[in-house]
C-alpha cells in the first residue's frame, strides 16, 4: 500500500536546523542559544514557531531550558542523548559487554583499513602512556589510554561507530578512571596495547579482535573487582 508523502512542517524544519547547527558544532554543549528575537530573525519565523521547535529539541535531549538562564545545548546528537537516557537503565556489566562488542569490531575493521597516519597516532599514544606511567602522570596516562582506543575506532573509518563508542566511553569513563588509577593495571595495559597495535599494524584481523577482546575482559574484571572492593569497604566502614 502506498503512503501519502509527509511534507514536512516548519517547526519540523527549524528543528532541523538547529539540530543540524548543534551536530556540526556552531552550537557546542553549554552553550546558551542566542536571544529569541535573534532566532527568529534568522530562521524568518514568529515566536509559536520557534517555541515549538525548541521544545521538540528539549523532548529529544538537545536542548535544556532553565528558568533564568535560558536555553542551553545538551547534548552534541539525538543519538548521545538517547544513549545516555537508556545507559542509565543498565547495568555497569550491560554497558561494559556493549563495549566490548564495539572495541572487538573496531579492531577487527582497524586492522583491515588501517593507513600509515593511523599507526603513527595510535604509537604516538602509546609512548605518551609510557611517559606517564614513568612519571606516575596517572591523569596522562588515562587521556593517552583512552585516545588510544578511539584511534582505534577511528582507523575503523566507520562515522557510526566512532559516534556510538564515543558516547559508550562517556560512559563509563568515571570507572575506567578509577582503576587505571592502580598502578598494575598501567602495566597490563601497555602490554596489552602493544599486542594490540601490533596485529593492527600486521593486518590481521582476527588477532587484532581477539587481543581487543582480551583488552576488555581485564578491564571489565578490573572494575567489578574495584566496585566490590568498594562495596565490602562500605559494609565495613557501616558495621564499624
Amino acid at each position: 500500500m502506498v503512503r501519502k508523502t509527509h511534507r514536512k512542517s516548519l517547526v519540523e524544519q527549524v528543528a532541523e536546523q538547529m539540530e543540524q547547527l548543534i551536530e556540526q558544532q556552531h552550537w557546542t554543549v553549554g552553550m546558551k542559544l542566542p536571544p529569541e528575537m535573534e532566532l527568529m530573525a534568522e530562521f524568518g519565523v514568529s515566536r509559536n514557531t520557534l517555541r515549538e521547535a525548541i521544545r521538540a529539541l528539549v523532548h529529544a535531549g538537545l536542548l535544556e531550558t532553565k528558568q533564568g538562564s535560558g536555553t542551553l545545548v545538551r547534548s552534541s546528537s539525538t543519538l548521545g542523548s538517547a544513549l545516555a537516557r537508556r545507559a542509565k537503565k543498565s547495568t555497569m556489566l550491560e554497558t561494559l559487554e556493549v563495549r566490548e562488542a564495539l572495541e572487538k569490531q573496531a579492531a577487527q575493521l582497524a586492522a583491515a583499513r588501517r593507513t600509515e597516519t593511523d599507526l603513527t597516532n595510535l604509537e604516538a599514544c602509546i609512548q605518551s602512556c609510557r611517559h606517564a606511567s614513568a612519571h606516575g602522570d596517572v591523569e596522562q596516562f588515562i587521556t593517552s589510554d583512552l585516545q588510544f582506543h578511539k584511534n582505534i575506532v577511528l582507523a575503523s573509518g566507520n562515522p557510526l561507530l566512532v559516534d556510538l563508542y564515543e558516547h559508550m566511553t562517556g560512559i563509563l569513563y568515571a570507572f575506567i578512571q578509577d582503576v587505571l588509577a592502580m598502578e598494575p593495571a598501567l602495566q597490563k595495559s601497555q602490554k596489552v596495547h602493544l599486542e594490540l597495535l601490533e596485529a593492527i599494524r600486521k593486518q590481521d584481523p582476527e588477532s587484532a579482535a581477539c587481543y581487543a577482546a582480551r583488552d576488555m575482559k581485564m578491564l571489565k574484571e578490573m572494575i567489578l573487582d574495584a566496585r566490590e572492593e568498594s562495596y565490602e569497604e562500605t559494609n565495613r566502614n557501616i558495621g564499624r
